[in-house]
This record gives structure tokens, C-alpha cells and sequence, in this order.
């Protein structure tokens, strides 16, 4: 994978795009994995001890909100609430921290399938 430069960021396939965000969704995850993934690393960045604590008042404020009651009735402000949210939050985490748990939520464990016989084999009548 080539480092960042200053006109862009290294996108998941190690391609360097102008103006690229860092946080990069996963070409071919699609729309609920995209999502899952969002939901995991905002889960994993409120455990991790070096996101500022006031940050992580962000993501429990935009849930205060969409649990309390509003005056303005409808789904809309409520997703754009929510997206707003999460992204600001995603942001203003040191980007370290984030590239971090990304890593580890994408990261593929490489190894090999085999099929154990039984210890047992099953007896023929």
C-alpha cells in the first residue's frame, strides 16, 4: 500500500486519489456492510481510551436526540441527525486512532481450510 500525499489519500487498493477522505468505505461491502462496519468502528472508538472524552459525547448526544421527542416530525432530520453525528465524530477522532480500528475491522487472517476427519467414524450396520 503507497503513503498519503499531500494532494490525496491512499485509497483500500493501495490507489492514491485526489481528495479522497481517509475514511474510505470498501468497494464491494455494499450498503448494510458499509453500515455495520460505521456502527463497529463507532463502537470501537468510544471504548478506545485516547479518543478525547468530550468527542465522545457526540455520538450519545445525536442518540439523546433521536430517542427524545421533537417538534419537527420525520424520518429525514432524524437520519440527517444521525449521519451528521457519526461523521463528526469519525473526524474529530485523531486519525491515527481511526486508521487503527479501520485496519483492524477489515483486516483478513490468512489461512488455509483442511478437513479434520471425525475421531469416531460412524459404524455400518
Amino acid at each position: 500500500m503507497t503513503a498519503p500525499d499531500e494532494a490525496g489519500s491512499t485509497g483500500p487498493e493501495g490507489i492514491i486519489r485526489p481528495g479522497m477522505s481517509e475514511n474510505p468505505i470498501v468497494p464491494g461491502g455494499g450498503v448494510v456492510q458499509g453500515l455495520a462496519q460505521r456502527i463497529k468502528l463507532i463502537l470501537r472508538l468510544l471504548a478506545d481510551r485516547r479518543v478525547n472524552p468530550l468527542v465522545k459525547l457526540i455520538p450519545i448526544g445525536t442518540l439523546i436526540y433521536l430517542v427524545w421527542p421533537d417538534p419537527i416530525i420525520g424520518p429525514i432530520d432524524d437520519a440527517a441527525a444521525i449521519w451528521l453525528g457519526t461523521y463528526l465524530f469519525v473526524e474529530l477522532c485523531p486519525p491515527e486512532v481511526v486508521r487503527e480500528h479501520q485496519e483492524a475491522l477489515t483486516s483478513v487472517i490468512e489461512g488455509r481450510f483442511r478437513e479434520v476427519p471425525d475421531k469416531d467414524p460412524p459404524k455400518q450396520t
